[in-house]
This record gives C-alpha cells, sequence and structure tokens, in this order.
C-alpha cells in the first residue's frame, strides 16, 4: 500500500514538471516567430510546385493501393446474420 501511495505521489510530481514545462515551452519568445514560419511554408510549396507530377503520382498509385487492398478485403469477409 506505501508503494502505491509513493507511486500516485511520484506520478502526481512527474504531472506537475510536465505542466509547467509545457507552460515554460509556450511563453518562450524565442521560438520561431511568424516569418519563419511563413519561409517554410513558402519553400514547402515551392517545393510542392516543382515536383507536383511526382507527387500527383506517387498520391495516385498509393490511392489505387489502397482501392485494390480494400476491394480483395471485401471479398473474404463474409457476413452471415441470417437476414
Amino acid at each position: 500500500m506505501k508503494k502505491l501511495t509513493e507511486w500516485k505521489e511520484n506520478k502526481r510530481e512527474m504531472l506537475g514538471n510536465i505542466k509547467q514545462a509545457w507552460k515554460n515551452f509556450w511563453a518562450e519568445e524565442d521560438g520561431m516567430g511568424s516569418v519563419e514560419i511563413i519561409l517554410i511554408l513558402v519553400i514547402l510549396v515551392g517545393i510542392v510546385c516543382i515536383f507536383r507530377k511526382q507527387v500527383t503520382k506517387i498520391i495516385e498509385n498509393a490511392f489505387k493501393q489502397i482501392k485494390s487492398d480494400s476491394t480483395e478485403a471485401n471479398k473474404k469477409v463474409s457476413i452471415s446474420g441470417g437476414y
């Protein structure tokens, strides 16, 4: 019983530390600013524009694979409920 009480106290202390660390992180102003975020977004959009055909092909192939796998799985599933 004593170990359970100690564990609960340690758990509360850890959660308190995590909450305080999160508050400190959120209040920190030395992190990324809006200029950095906008720059990252511009770079990502540029990469997508440059490799648009390749990205489109990859996504189309992924969805084709998902569709064929789901069709195959649906063929294997049979529901018999007496309806």
